[in-house]
This record gives C-alpha cells, structure tokens and sequence, in this order.
C-alpha cells in the first residue's frame, strides 16, 4: 500500500532539490528519521540509492550537455569508492542494528548537516578569499586534493548519505575555479552516481535498504524535480540557500538534542538500576 505521506516527503525533497540543486540526502534522510522514525541506518541506506537512481537522470543529461568534467570525477571517485567500501566494513563490524551504531550515524549526521549549511551561507565568501590562492596551485596538488577530497565524502556519505551535494559543489569550485557552474555541478552528480550506488549496495547487503520505501519515495521525487528544475529560475538563489541552510541548521540541532537526551535517560537508567 502507497503512503500518501510518503509520496508527499519525495514530492518536497524533489522540488527543493531542482530549486537549489542542494543533495537530497541532506533533506531526505533527516526526515525519514525525525518524521517517521526510521532507523537511522535503514534511513541512510535507503536514500543512498534513491539518490543513484535520481541523480543518474542528471549525470546522463550533463553527460550528453558536456558539462561534466571528467578528470575530476575520477579523481573523486578514486579516493570516495575506496573510503566507501572500507567505512561499510567498519560499520559491518560495529553491528548496524546496535546503540552505539545508531549513535555514531546521527552525530555524523549532524556533522555533514551543519557543514553543509555552512557551505550554503559561505559559499560565496570562501570563494571571494581563497579563489586566487588556489589559481596559483600546480595541477599535481590539485589532483591529490580532488583524492583526498572524495575519500572525505565517500566516509560522510556512506555513513550519512550526506555531503555530495553542497560541499562537493562547494570544494570543486575552490579546486577548478576556471571551469563553468554548469561543469561543476555536472561534475558533482557524476561524481555522487558511482559513490551512492557502491554506498547503498553496501547497505543493501548489510540488510538496511528499504526497497518498499525507495519505491514510493521516487514515485514522489521525480515529479518534484522536474518542478523544481523548471521554476529555479524564477525564484532567487540566495534567498532559497539562505531558508535551506537554516533548515538544515535546526535539523541537526534537533537530531543532537534528542541524541543527548537519549544519552541523558540511559544514564539516568543505569544509575537507578545500580
């Protein structure tokens, strides 16, 4: 049976993502969470592919635009698959169903949601003070610091299905100051098919995909988008930046608040049985 919530939530995520072109991971998975109380983890894994299988419609599109440059996604994916596939094995060894998992994806969570944020809001002065810097860097240093910026988000992504959308938009920008938006943001997607495709397949064989749930997500989503994409231009950038991030910024204060109250009341608990 199709939740009407559901198809809603996907619908909404959609629409701010063809808005402000911000990863929907960092709206979908907090909601899934606070809004229906799925398991963080079953949250995750189940947004990790229904952000491959949205954003592989885009990378196709900038794929044939020529706006993705391609150097940059194999130099992120070079450093994003590996740290992808070895962060899943270490939360394949924590036990994905335990407290002290579930512990661990939330403050990540709220880690990738605020620096995110942030990327929102200062985005613009970032570029403004280290743009010239970075033009005076060789290509070699470039290269490893596109490597070690996709191991960076292949950890924050696999455990959070957060980062690939703003900060990686956010990092390229400072790397490749020369190449257009468009390339970047193309870049981008490309970059986050692969890296959430090995991310959820991961969390598919480690049993926290909820295919049910994926379905009706899309089933929402992709309408969402198309709207979204059509009317971003008619609403302005920095206004919609400026509400998401804020929005982002409550949803990692509420997601900590409630992870140090939970924390509080085990305490509390283990006190009195004692």
């Amino acid at each position: 049976m199709i939740d009407p919530l559901y198809v809603a939530s996907g619908f909404g995520v959609g629409l701010l993502v063809g808005l402000t072109g911000v990863g929907g991971g960092s709206l979908m998975t907090p909601l899934l969470i606070l809004l229906f109380g799925i398991h963080p983890t079953t949250a995750v894994g189940t947004d990790l592919l229904y952000a491959a299988a949205t954003k592989t419609g885009g990378s196709v599109v900038h794929g044939w635009s020529r706006s993705v440059h391609w150097p940059a996604v194999l130099r992120l994916a070079c450093g994003s698959i590996p740290a992808s596939v070895l962060t899943l094995l270490v939360l394949w060894k924590l036990d994905l169903r335990s407290d002290s998992e579930r512990n661990l994806v939330n403050l990540v969570l709220c880690f990738a949601l605020m620096l995110t944020a942030i990327s929102l809001i200062f985005r613009k002065s970032i570029m403004e003070r280290y743009r010239r810097r970075i033009e005076q860097v060789d290509e070699r240093t470039t290269a490893i610091a596109t490597v070690i910026t996709g191991a960076v988000l292949g950890v924050l992504v696999s455990i959070s299905s957060v980062g690939a959308g703003a900060v990686g938009v956010t990092v390229l920008l400072l790397l490749y100051p020369r190449l257009p938006m468009a390339t970047i943001v193309g870049s981008d997607i490309a970059h986050a098919v692969p890296l959430t495709l090995v991310a959820g397949t991961g969390h598919w064989l480690l049993g926290s995909v909820d295919w049910h749930l994926m379905g009706v997500l899309l089933l929402g989503s992709l309408p969402g988008i198309i709207l979204g994409s059509y009317s971003a231009t008619r609403v302005p950038e920095t206004v919609l930046r400026a509400a998401l991030a804020c929005v982002l910024i409550v949803v990692a204060g509420k997601i900590m608040f409630t992870e140090l109250n939970l924390q509080s009341v085990i305490v509390t608990a283990l006190a009195w049985s004692r």
